[in-house]
């Protein structure tokens, strides 16, 4: 049976996501021992959400490997994701690897139908207003803003004016210089990619900084009842 919105909106993952405001992408890294060498360096530095992308032929057993790495450290708790998530192929490729939340660059409807149905929390892409507060009223856990270099923090901010329940994830072109700046404008996380898995450990420190010290964040609750989708003032 699918749950509720509201009860993806509130799960583990999505509660852990709201806490540590950061999800390190990790895109086609290869050789795999290159991978989990990386995640254990993040790990070590205080990264607890993974988000490894799909569009590698070795996405399932990888985000399979990271689990079992990442469990294995006993200084959780951690969350792992599937990102790149375009075709229910992926989705059934991220359930089998043990995703325990997927991400889209685009919002299709179908696809977050189909992820909410197996339980699997859903962030799907999206850029302008409509597009955000409709992949939120068909269920989105949160909504990724993609690509977020290229509208800023102030269009979070904006945006909150009026869709003050949706919760944005800014994904793409995100470092050090505005990391703080996304979550300080509303943003409940963001998504680093190159930055965290191709910076120097001084970069990673960096982001990590402006991410723990960012002054303000969204109501850190989990959604009630009244913002599971049934529509934005």
């Amino acid at each position: 049976m699918t749950m509720e919105f509201s009860a993806l909106r509130s799960s583990a993952p999505a509660m852990l996501i709201r806490r540590e405001r950061l999800v390190a992408v990790l895109r086609r890294i290869e050789p795999q021992d290159r991978l989990l060498g990386l995640v254990e360096g993040l790990a070590d530095a205080g990264v607890r959400i993974f988000e490894v992308t799909f569009d590698a032929p070795s996405a399932e057993a990888d985000l399979g490997a990271i689990r079992a790495r990442l469990e294995g450290r006993g200084d959780g708790p951690f969350a792992c994701g599937a990102g790149t998530v375009l075709s229910r192929s992926q989705l059934s490729g991220a359930i089998r690897g043990g995703a325990e939340f997927a991400v889209s660059p685009l919002f299709d409807r179908e696809l977050l139908a189909a992820a909410l149905a197996a339980d699997l929390p859903f962030i799907p892409g999206a850029l302008t207003p409509t597009e955000i507060c409709a992949a939120w009223q068909a269920g989105a856990t949160f909504v990724k803003l993609f690509p977020a270099s290229a509208v800023g923090p102030s269009f979070v901010r904006e945006l909150r004016g009026p869709l003050p329940e949706i919760e944005i994830i800014p994904t793409g072109g995100i470092g050090a210089a505005n990391a703080s700046a996304f979550l300080e404008a509303g943003a409940v996380a963001i998504g680093v990619g190159g930055a965290l898995s191709g910076g120097s450990p001084g970069d990673r420190a960096a982001i990590l900084r402006a991410v723990r010290g960012a002054t303000t964040r969204p109501d850190d609750r989990a959604p009630t009842a009244t913002a599971t989708g049934q529509g934005a003032a």
